[in-house]
């Protein structure tokens, strides 16, 4: 072989050399990328996770997140919230307000008394009942069951007029008003299980599902907010035009209201 052909075949074999070199060099490159890029796409998904459990937890839940719920109101409500329960016709002369917390002994008491008869009375036209309901006791004592209770009486109070006070009666009723420490009513299924005993109720698949998805949770915020208005020392609250009545001048007051009163059946 000679000179020239030797210097030739080496210069191509260092040109063969080069072209491999930078080939493996683009693949490592490439690879490197990959490596990278998988890298990235991982952290951020870990801390795209992180921030999204952040996020939830830090999500309100609960009463709070009803703060935030979307007001749907009951039927046979007044008002622009919604929060006029109106019990008798709006045109009577009298109007007698009834503040009450569903977990209050005293209001269940003062409902298995003359509660009824209360109600009863307004058919005769004298007077209308406006029922106002609080959550003294959660705040007093701890717990969800007055307002969680409310919401249950604004579902079914989208049944009925009927069927709402046939819960209310029941939910005051001495087989199922639990002790004021016990906080039942924040139960969904104890809810559902008095609901039982009426018979709107029983078995009505949009009533419990209005319970257990809480549709009327802001409903029953705009019914504390209305309560706490009435600025009400406790429970139960009577109140003829505007004016306290002590439960020791009660039965007189409803007599000229034209009341007729008599013992609650047993």
């Amino acid at each position: 072989m000679s000179k020239r052909n030797s210097q030739e075949a080496k210069r191509a074999a260092r040109e063969r050399l080069r072209v491999e070199r930078e080939r493996q060099a683009k693949k490592e490159k490439m690879r490197r990328q990959i490596v990278v890029g998988v890298s990235v796409v991982g952290v951020l998904a870990v801390a795209g996770g992180i921030f999204y459990g952040i996020t939830k937890l830090n999500e309100p839940s609960g009463w709070e997140a009803a703060k935030e719920q979307k007001l749907v109101k009951p039927a046979n409500t007044t008002g622009s919230s919604g929060s006029g329960v109106l019990i008798g016709e709006e045109s009577a002369k009298k109007t007698v307000d009834v503040y009450e917390d569903l977990r209050c002994p005293a209001c269940a008491q003062f409902e298995q008394g003359i509660g009824k008869v209360l109600t009863d009375g307004t058919s005769k036209g004298e007077y209308k009942i406006k029922m106002h309901f609080g959550d003294l006791i959660d705040g007093n004592v701890g717990g969800e069951g007055s307002k969680t209770a409310i919401s249950a009486l604004g579902a079914s109070l989208n049944v009925s007029e009927k069927a709402f006070l046939a819960y209310h009666e029941k939910l005051y009723s001495k087989e199922f008003h639990p002790e004021e420490s016990t906080d039942k009513f924040a139960d969904d299924s104890y809810l559902l299980k008095v609901a039982d005993s009426v018979p709107e109720l029983k078995g009505n698949a949009e009533f419990k599902k209005a319970v257990e998805d809480g549709t009327y949770d802001k409903w029953a915020l705009n019914m504390v907010e209305d309560f706490n208005k009435g600025k009400v020392k406790g429970t139960p609250t009577i109140r003829i035009d505007g004016e306290d009545v002590e439960q020791s001048q009660l039965p007189a007051e409803l007599k000229k209201l034209g009341v007729k009163l008599t013992a609650p059946k047993q």
